[in-house]
């Protein structure tokens, strides 16, 4: 039988058959010796092909193939410093979801975010949330933010998961795809996901005030089908998002406003620091790119990375 795997918690994992039922399914051993070095080797959103057993109580399922991945996001084990954890597979769409400062989201988690995303095709879309809780001043912030990116390239939208404000407009661009909700932990994820659907009934958490970080409520990814034809996966707040292994003659292709601008440099392999005649430089100098950009740029370029990665990566 074939399906696709919509929950995972380790050992076993719940797969949708193409027939609409969902089976409990685990992995033969020989999964684990194919030396991937993953904790999970079956991921949601996994395309499997799979047998059925009878067993004691319930018909279960024996997953035998993983259909080859479109793209899948992956982030170091957090005790297994040598293993990865894939989160999700075979993603079309990906919403990151941002607050100000509650918890606070800086500029440099957003490029990261969406280099990932641009590196492996997959649309990228900006929440900005908790609009209805900002002051004038931090609105003013919010609207600066969304000029920048939206100038970029980037879907930007405003909303309130609380009193829904703008999730039709969400739940239009999910349509017929299979979403990502990525952000923060405690930026509203969970309550956003119950606003567009009733009866999911996602765990959702007050910030600590100590440290304007939310408490974990997800602690595995999940797909859920959404009554307006469309496929969600939630997933565990996450620190941190590391850029995928990529050569740093090809950083700047993932920043779209220097991508349209790379071939004003005088150099064919300008890294656009020191060289001579760079446009992205020129640029930068007249405001027509935002120096947070370039700020980002630079910290990937020179490799440093974060204490908690999150990477999309291609197969």
């Amino acid at each position: 039988m074939k399906g696709i795997v919509y929950k995972s918690t380790g050992s076993w994992y719940t797969v949708k058959a193409e027939n609409g039922t969902f089976y409990n399914c685990r992995i033969k051993g020989k999964f684990r010796l194919k030396g991937i070095k993953n904790t999970n080797p079956v991921a949601v959103g996994d395309e499997v092909e799979f047998d059925l057993e009878e067993n004691v109580d319930e018909v279960i399922g024996v997953i035998k193939t993983i259909k080859e991945r479109g793209n899948y996001i992956i982030r170091k084990s957090v005790n297994l410093s040598k293993q990865t954890h894939i989160i999700a597979a075979n993603i079309d769409i990906a919403f990151l979801v941002i607050t100000l400062n509650n918890p606070p989201t800086f500029t440099t988690f957003i490029d990261r975010f969406l280099v990932t995303a641009e590196a492996y095709g997959i649309k990228a879309v900006l929440l900005f949330n908790k609009v209805d809780t900002y002051s004038e001043e931090e609105k003013d912030e919010i609207r600066y933010l969304m000029a920048l990116y939206r100038d970029i390239g980037y879907t930007c939208l405003p909303i309130s998961a609380k009193s829904g404000k703008n999730v039709d407009q969400v739940k239009e661009l999910m349509v017929d795809k299979t979403s990502l909700f990525s952000g923060h932990s405690g930026v509203g994820k969970s309550t956003l996901i119950n606003n567009m659907e009733t009866g999911l009934g996602l765990k959702t958490s007050a910030i600590s005030e100590q440290h304007l970080q939310g408490q974990h409520t997800t602690t595995f990814a999940e797909m859920f089908d959404l009554s307006f034809n469309a496929r969600i996966i939630d997933t565990p707040g996450i620190k941190g998002f590391g850029i995928v292994e990529i050569e740093k003659a090809e950083l700047g292709d993932y920043f779209p406003e220097f991508f349209e601008r790379k071939g004003g440099c005088k150099f064919n392999n300008c890294l656009h620091v020191e060289e001579p005649k760079c446009a992205i430089k020129d640029a930068l100098d007249e405001d027509e790119i935002a120096w947070s950009r370039y700020k980002s740029y630079l910290q990937m370029l020179e490799g440093e990375d974060e204490h908690y990665r999150v990477d999309i990566y291609k197969e």
